[in-house]
């Protein structure tokens, strides 16, 4: 391949499986971080992408790197990808815009189910609502999944947010806990539990109700934010309604930080390689063939339809 590509924050969890995926499809990597190139020095983040065809940063929270990344990647002239998990960083990203091709989310959280939802809309236009159900067997989450969850916690003064009526909406609620039948037997889940998709679907699709919900097993292990040990497996089930019609997608697969790696890579080639049908700020499923993406990543993610 020979492609040359900068990833930012590449000695952190999320960082090293992208090296190695990098590595694995025939990419040079070149390693940088906040050592060597803090996000408010935008001399040193030149300097870091001196060579580079591309960028991906996965160094959170993505409220404090992403915009200063994608301003670099913008000066570079080169595409630019992240995997935020980030509700309100993906918000900005996508607000901002770009002069380059970028893709903001592109990882398990926002990317995955974004993907999923556009292939399982297929050839739809709008539809009423869609719902995304995360079957997490545990969420061991790494300090950089705390740190940036803090961070989107003080952005939105301790509020929940969901994606309703075609906009963000803040609450204070106490959240659902409801069953939801996925393709392996029923689980517990907590409703309206918001991450990234509430920004990546809707901001190509045309579905005015977004909701996702995440399995109390999994809920239980964010609070406790233990030591990372055994790789949790999951199922992403989601559904995608208009009036009297239901179509479903589901995903499995095994540790939510490795599978980023895959999803963040491809994305990376693609771009590369011209496969790619948005120009700017645009979420994977806006960004790229869906139902082929998830085919390109069949051997670490596997999906059916309902």
């Amino acid at each position: 391949m020979g492609h040359k590509i900068a990833v930012y924050g590449a000695s952190g969890h999320t960082g090293r499986f992208v090296l190695a995926e990098l590595e694995r499809r025939g990419f040079t990597a070149l390693p940088f971080g906040r050592a060597q190139a803090p996000a408010d020095d935008p001399t040193a983040l030149d300097r870091a992408l001196t060579g580079a065809a591309a960028v991906i940063n996965t160094a959170g929270p993505f409220a404090v790197t992403a915009l200063p990344l994608l301003a670099a990647a913008e000066r570079a002239g080169i595409p630019y990808v992240d995997v935020a998990a980030e509700i309100e960083a993906n918000a900005d990203t996508i607000a901002r815009g770009a002069t380059i091709p970028a893709v903001p989310a592109m990882a398990f959280f926002g990317g995955l189910a974004d993907l999923l939802v556009t292939a399982a809309m297929a050839d739809w236009t709008t539809a009423d609502e869609a719902h995304v159900a995360y079957g997490l067997s545990d969420w061991q989450p790494t300090p950089g999944t705390l740190a940036a969850g803090a961070v989107s916690h003080n952005r939105r003064n301790g509020r929940r947010v969901r994606f309703h009526n075609g906009a963000l909406q803040y609450h204070s609620d106490t959240p659902p806990t409801l069953q939801w039948d996925f393709p392996t037997g029923p689980r517990e889940v907590i409703g309206e539990f918001s991450m990234a998709d509430i920004v990546t679907i809707p901001s190509h699709l045309n579905i005015p109700s977004v909701t996702s919900y995440m399995s109390t097993t999994a809920a239980q292990g964010l609070t406790k934010g233990a030591e990372r040990q055994e790789p949790e497996t999951f199922e992403v089930d989601v559904r995608v309604r208009r009036g009297n019609e239901e179509r479903r997608l589901t995903a499995t697969g095994r540790d939510i930080y490795a599978v980023s790696a895959p999803l963040a890579a491809e994305a990376a080639e693609r771009l590369l390689t011209g496969r790619f049908k948005a120009t700017g700020v645009a979420s994977a499923g806006a960004m790229f063939d869906a139902t082929d993406f998830l085919l390109k990543l069949s051997h670490v993610i596997r999906t059916a339809r309902g």
